[in-house]
């Protein structure tokens, strides 16, 4: 009996340990990939963006970039302050931080004709609400917020109360 019983104990113990979110992989544009003529605000509403998720703009190698830049860069579709570029036809980011993150395409024209895409992140230890990106310029004082919905319950919470009640089912087995 007490076997048993540290048994289960130990296997409540280790399936507590398992990390109960996990990130996703978005693909940009989806099917469309990060190209010319794609409307980015609507591939993007309704998505929730969070840290530890990452975009994976797939795209023709050489025809077109990805540029993480500022918010003042995307308004004005510059790449002259990056933060990361590449054109390599797979770019991958993790987005790492809260906040907002723009990306723009710095072939000369794509970014003024709607290839670019913000994305507002939200903070991995709290609920988000879905993203509001845009491609029209975004204010330079645009706040951001992570408060998490009052009435809204916690992945956490709802592990918690999940491990209870199959803890009150094993050990009532027993």
């Amino acid at each position: 009996m007490a076997c048993q019983s540290s048994l289960a104990l130990g296997f409540l113990l280790l399936i507590s340990c398992v990390s109960w979110s996990s990130a996703t992989d978005y693909t940009v544009g989806d099917s469309s990939g990060w190209a010319t003529g794609v409307d980015y605000t609507t591939w993007a509403s309704g998505k929730t963006f969070n840290e530890g998720d990452t975009l994976t703009f797939n795209y023709a190698s050489g025809s077109h970039t990805v540029s993480e830049v500022s918010s003042s860069d995307y308004s004005s579709c510059s790449t002259s302050n990056a933060i990361t570029s590449d054109n390599t036809g797979t770019t991958k980011i993790t987005l790492k931080t809260s906040g907002t993150h723009y990306f723009i395409c710095g072939v000369p024209g794509h970014c003024s004709g709607g290839m670019k895409l913000s994305v507002t992140v939200g903070s991995s230890s709290s609920p988000s609400t879905p993203s509001t990106p845009s491609t029209t310029p975004p204010s330079s004082t645009t706040p951001t917020s992570t408060t998490p919905n009052s009435g809204t319950m916690s992945m956490v919470s709802v592990a918690v109360l999940g491990m209870s009640g199959l803890a009150a089912f094993v050990l009532g087995l027993f």
